[in-house]
Order: C-alpha cells, then structure tokens, then sequence
C-alpha cells in the first residue's frame, strides 16, 4: 500500500502547475514593486522545511540580486521584543501551516515596523498570511503526511517564481512552465540502490553546497523523520573539517551533485571520501561516470535542486517501508508544531 507520503510527495509537479496561473498577477506587482523599493537585505522567517526552503531562496536572492539574506532567529522578536530595524527592507515569512505562532508573531511585528512582509504560505487564510503584507498561495492543497513533501517542492517553486518576476527573467518563468513535467520524470528514477545501502544503517551524513544545500538539510531531516536515521546535513565546503573525523569504513553518505559551479567540488569531496572507505551515494547527472544515483536536469539550472529532493523523496517513502516504519506515524511529531 502506498503511503500518504509518497502519495503527496508524487503529486508534488501538479501542486507547481496549480500554483503558476492564480500567483502570477501577484508576483508581477510584488516584482514591481520590489524593482521601485530595491531593499538591501532580506529577513527569512521559517522552521523546519521551510526553513531550508528560505535557505534556497536566500541563495537565489544572494546569487542572481546581490541581496544579502540572513534567517531571524525569532526569539529575538517572541522573546526579547527587539527593536529590529527593517523598514522598507524585505521579510519573507514561510510556511506550510501558517499558524506557528513564533512565525506570525514575528511577521506581525516586523510588518508593523515597516518591513514589506511576503507569507509564502500553503493554507489560504491563516493567521500567517494575514499577519504580512503580500501572501504567495503555494497551492499544494492540503497536506496530511506529518512529513512535509510537495509544500516543501511547491515553496521551492514559489520562491524562484519571486526572483523570476522580480528580475523580469523570462527564462526562468520558461523553465518554471515546464517543471511539472520535469518533476514527474524525476519521480521515477530508481534510486533502489541507496534503499539497499541504508536499510540498516544507524547514522550518515548528507551533502550539498550552494543552491542544493537546501536539498541536503531537507534530506537529512526527512531521513530522521520517516527513517529513523541519524542524519547530519554539511556543506561540501565543511564537511572537510570536523564532521570528517565521523568517516570510517563504510560510513554512508548521501552527495547531491547536480549541474552547478559547486558541482566540481561536490564530485571531489565524493572521490576522497571513497578513498576514505565512505560508502558513498553519489547523485550526479549522466554525464558523471560514477554516479550511483540518477538525477535529471530541468529546463534551468537554479530549478536542478527541486528535482533532486523529487527523487530523494521516493526513495525515502521506499526506506522508511524497508526499515520496517510507517512514513506517515512519526514518534513523538506533529503536523503543526507550536513554538513561541
């Protein structure tokens, strides 16, 4: 029997091809006004998910816009009440729920001290969207597996839609037509090898660098929530320096190397880790002869990283079966968890 995870995690391309006409007259006033306003830093508000959501937004915004992005610890809105001074600067505020009160807490308060506030929330209407400025509907529609998938996708969409518009890059809009489909291609890929390698491993780490950083902390968290597996995400740049000294011999770790500036370095971090005795799962394009793993390419290189964790989250629906666990019955999670 398929579980709700999978089922979601599947439907992830029509959540993205629902998302696209009911956003677009919203994203290009916000892109407009974005253009007029030129804010020079950004605030990211999340947890979980949709934190390493903002963590690939922020790299877009930092990339492509030269806006520099650091994610708020909220405390210091919830709980120190701090004066933060962002008027006329850009806050995003992410989430699948919208109802955690730290997030609308947050946004309520930065909103009100002149911040434009966009809510990239999935439940229209939440006390989220109606704390910020602009809310971005993410259209998954509703989402029960505990395990986040296709609001985590869609926010990845979502957010490049932001930058697409807000750049006027027809290009990227081009390639966001087509990820849908891209999407339902990566989702059958076989990634039954690294099933096999990790049916019964106890701890792993998992990497990426740049735009699929984002994708690896996802995964690691995914792998500990559904998996019951000890996950650490790093960056191909850290993983060099302390976490190192974890690597013995048939250590599994989970490499996301898709096209990119970081995917050289991403390739030999693969290679000396193998000459370390690592049991290395190397997700890499067609063109890396020694790739363990398949990814497939979309339309646009900053949309790579979506159909990555697509693939990565078949496989780790099929894993949480084989290590005997129900993907959808977490221990001790919530769909909606409450922080202040």
């Amino acid at each position: 029997m398929m579980s709700r995870m999978l089922e979601e995690a599947l439907s992830a391309g029509d959540a993205v091809a629902a998302q696209a006409a009911p956003s677009a007259a919203t994203l290009a006033a916000l892109g407009a006004r974005l253009r007029t306003l030129a804010p020079k830093v950004a605030l990211t508000v999340a947890r979980g998910s949709s934190d390493h959501a903002a963590n690939y937004l922020g790299y877009l915004l930092m990339s492509r816009l030269g806006v520099p992005v650091a994610s708020l610890p909220m405390s210091l809105v919830t709980l120190g009440q701090t004066p933060l001074q962002v008027r006329d600067q850009l806050v995003l505020a992410l989430s699948q729920s919208g109802r955690s009160p730290d997030l609308v807490e947050t946004t309520r308060a930065l909103t009100a001290a002149g911040a434009l506030s966009v809510a990239m929330v999935n439940a229209e209407g939440s006390p989220l969207a109606e704390a910020a400025t602009v809310s971005l509907p993410l259209g998954a529609g509703p989402e029960l597996s505990v395990a986040a998938t296709k609001s985590y996708i869609a926010t990845l969409a979502m957010g490049a839609r932001l930058v697409a518009h807000w750049q006027q890059d027809a290009a990227l809009l081009d390639a966001l037509a087509s990820l849908p489909a891209a999407l339902h291609a990566a989702s059958q890929l076989d990634w039954t090898p690294a099933v096999t390698a990790l049916r019964d491993a106890s701890r792993m780490m998992v990497i990426g660098r740049g735009r699929t950083l984002s994708i690896a902390l996802e995964a690691a968290l995914k792998f500990k929530e559904t998996c019951a597996l000890q996950a650490e995400a790093f960056s191909g740049a850290e993983v060099r320096h302390g976490p190192m000294a974890l690597v013995d011999d048939r250590y599994p770790m989970l490499v996301f190397a898709p096209r990119g500036p970081e995917q050289a370095g991403l390739l030999e971090v693969a290679r000396e880790m193998r000459g370390r005795g690592a049991r290395v799962l190397l997700a890499a394009p067609d063109d890396v002869v020694d790739r363990d793993l398949p990814l497939t390419s979309s339309a646009h290189v900053d949309l790579d990283p979506l159909l990555a964790i697509q693939s990565f989250y078949v496989m780790a629906a099929q894993l949480s079966q084989a290590r005997g666990l129900d993907a959808d019955a977490p221990r001790h999670l919530n769909k909606v968890t409450s922080t202040r």
